[in-house]
């Protein structure tokens, strides 16, 4: 697996530190959790979708590209990332929010990451719910194409096999740095949303034949329609790195029993798990993703599906930005 081959930005703060919980293990009694900090990749809070812009922002770059756009929810990751790689590059950033919570709290619609995508110098526009926001961002990118600029649009979550190559990156990187400390890692676990993240990870660890399980856990999608969607964008990845046909759909597998009423609105079990990781670890998870990963990780530990003598690696998307942008849903008392 030659990534070298493929243009790319070095600008993620890489490798990415590897820790062992040992307090949240204590607490649980159950595997030995180690956490790979995607949390600490930088450019503005860092989060997983800099390993991936590192490739999308070659390739618009090769493009000769002026304006980058993107869509997600409105407190989207993908977005402040996205803003904060264009501000370091020199291009502009239009975005485009979908209203997919219906929150009308203040905080939620202007703190957290879009007060970052705006210092970033991001310009936005909101979008309801259950559109078909590729087709609306492409519809966009086509107006400004009409004025004369040159656009590259990236989906949601940078989620294509372009974006992709940055995590079967990052599963080079960690099989590497777990050879370095003699780490036998039994299951991989981390929070699935727009695919990219699992998909180069599962593709990248088949490439290594690492034997490594990836177990993902949704914070959107139904279990089939996930793990479809991540297969089909596996495959894709395989394609592009040259290694067609050497991931099944049984090294696909997605977990949605933790989503809870739906896209970006937080869990009990999810505030107990940012809790929980900020009391015991001092890491901060965010309220869409890692929080959701976090807690069906927990939740499958008392199951005994991980079971005690096992090395879980539980990999930290990132978004505590969007902390902010819940500060009601989170139980914190009001200071005086």
């Amino acid at each position: 697996m030659h990534l070298a081959r493929f243009p790319r930005i070095h600008l993620a703060h890489l490798p990415t530190p590897l820790e062992r919980l040992d307090r949240l293990s204590e607490a649980l009694n159950g595997p030995e959790i180690w956490i790979k900090r995607d949390d600490c990749t930088g450019l503005s809070t860092g989060g997983n979708k800099t390993r991936k812009l590192e490739f999308l922002m070659a390739e618009a770059q090769a493009c000769e590209a002026d304006l980058i756009i993107t869509q997600g929810a409105t407190q989207s990751n993908h977005a402040r990332q996205t803003a904060a790689f264009s501000a370091k590059l020199g291009m502009e950033c239009h975005l485009l929010l979908e209203d997919r919570t219906g929150y009308k709290e203040e905080n939620y619609n202007h703190n957290g990451n879009v007060l970052l995508d705006l210092l970033h110098g991001a310009t936005y526009e909101k979008r309801g719910s259950g559109l078909d926001m590729n087709a609306e961002m492409e519809a966009v990118a086509e107006e400004f194409r009409e004025q004369g600029r040159k656009v590259y649009t990236i989906p949601g979550g940078g989620s294509n096999s372009t974006g992709a190559l940055g995590y079967a990156n990052c599963a080079l990187e960690l099989v590497a740095q777990a050879n370095d400390r003699d780490l036998v890692i039994d299951h991989i676990v981390h929070a699935t949303g727009s695919t990219g993240t699992q998909a180069g990870l599962v593709t990248g660890l088949k490439a290594l034949n690492a034997q490594i399980p990836v177990y993902g856990i949704s914070v959107r999608a139904a279990k089939e329609a996930q793990e479809e969607n991540v297969f089909k964008l596996a495959e894709a990845t395989a394609d592009r790195i040259g290694c067609e046909g050497i991931v099944s759909q049984a090294d696909v597998v997605a977990n949605s029993d933790y989503v809870g009423e739906g896209y970006g609105l937080p869990t009990e079990a999810g505030i107990d798990a940012i809790q929980m990781f900020a009391k015991l670890e001092g890491i901060l998870l965010d309220p869409v993703y890692s929080s959701k990963g976090a807690a069906g990780m927990i939740d499958l530990i008392r199951k005994d599906h991980f079971k005690k003598g096992e090395r879980i690696v539980f990999l930290h998307t990132g978004g505590s930005a969007s902390l902010f942008g819940y500060p009601s849903a989170l139980g914190v008392p009001k200071t005086a």
